[in-house]
């Protein structure tokens, strides 16, 4: 399916309907594949011990996912996550952005999957590894 909606477009539409996530997360790139979603790291991310909370892992990951979605879909505000799972598997780099890899396994009529890599920003090692299935509603 062909890109409909690409990072420019993605981002505009995180701004005008998800206006409280400000300018932490954003979409870096967007391929045939899937996309690159970034969390801009602030004080507000972070738990007790300076290192990145689990559930803004857990956004990012599911925002990645969601605009994957979209980019091939247009801007259909009512698709939904109805299966997730994460694995975290290290600490994230302190002082760093998270960029989460998103890669559409599948998208279908009503069910899009996609598995998500979450790295810190200039690291090879996955902090974080995601399998979201999102469903999408019936057109008209």
């Amino acid at each position: 399916m062909d890109i409909v909606m690409d990072a420019g477009a993605l981002n505009a539409f995180l701004k005008a309907e998800f206006p409280q996530i400000g300018d932490s997360y954003s979409i870096d790139h967007v391929s045939q594949d899937g996309l690159v979603a970034r969390l801009s790291v602030n004080d507000g991310h972070l738990r007790p011990g300076g290192t990145i909370s689990g559930p803004s892992m857990f956004a990012l990951a599911d925002l990645a996912v969601y605009c994957a979605v979209l980019s091939r879909i247009g801007p259909v505000g009512l698709a939904v996550t109805t299966n997730a799972s994460i694995d975290f598997m290290r600490k994230p780099v302190a002082g760093r952005d998270l960029l989460a890899e998103c890669r559409l396994l599948k998208l279908g009529r009503v069910l899009a999957v996609a598995d998500v890599l979450i790295r810190s920003q200039d690291e090879p090692a996955p902090v974080a590894r995601s399998s979201m299935t999102y469903s999408i509603p019936p057109r008209g």
